[in-house]
């Protein structure tokens, strides 16, 4: 079990997130919360931050002539999205992403879309030049409200082993 918070002073906590390397077991899988619904707003943001100017992601006119009859929503914000979510349980403590591999969109996601995301625990080892340190992998796998898979992922991340992560060390953290 993941202890969500430390205690800082007497009857004063404070709340933590994510997970060290000890507490990731091959198999496991966590269902990542809440849900994001997607916005055009959203979508619409993350083409004009990234530049991406294929009028599909903004031209509800020109999306009118696609086969989706409708603006998509980019899907490198899906997968940022993902990612996000994925955050708190997986990532929170980690040093660095190592990479992603394996990345699929399954299935279109558009404005109005809600998305749910969860990550199973694929694979860990100690880091054999990183005292204190770990690799995990994990695939997540992103669904719709309708229970369709959207996107799925494999990504490797470099996690403290406990008592070697940022809060660890720093008092007011």
């Amino acid at each position: 079990m993941v202890q969500n918070w430390k205690e800082v002073g007497p009857q004063r906590f404070r709340e933590t997130f994510g997970r060290y390397f000890e507490d990731f077991t091959v198999g496991d899988v966590y269902e990542h919360r809440p849900g994001k619904t997607v916005t055009e707003y959203d979508n619409h943001l993350f083409t004009l931050l990234t530049l991406n100017t294929h009028p599909i992601h903004f031209d509800a006119e020109y999306a009118a002539g696609s086969e989706f009859k409708r603006n998509l929503v980019v899907s490198t914000y899906t997968l940022s999205l993902l990612i996000g979510m994925s955050v708190t349980d997986c990532s929170q403590k980690a040093i660095a992403n190592l990479g992603m591999d394996n990345v699929k969109f399954a299935s279109p996601v558009f404005a109005g879309d809600t998305l749910y995301a969860e990550s199973e625990v694929l694979a860990k080892r100690e880091s054999a030049t990183r005292p204190g340190q770990g690799v995990v992998t994990i695939r997540t796998q992103g669904k719709n409200q309708r229970g369709e898979t959207v996107c799925t992922f494999e990504r490797n991340m470099l996690i403290p082993a406990r008592g070697h992560a940022v809060e660890d060390k720093v008092d007011n953290y």
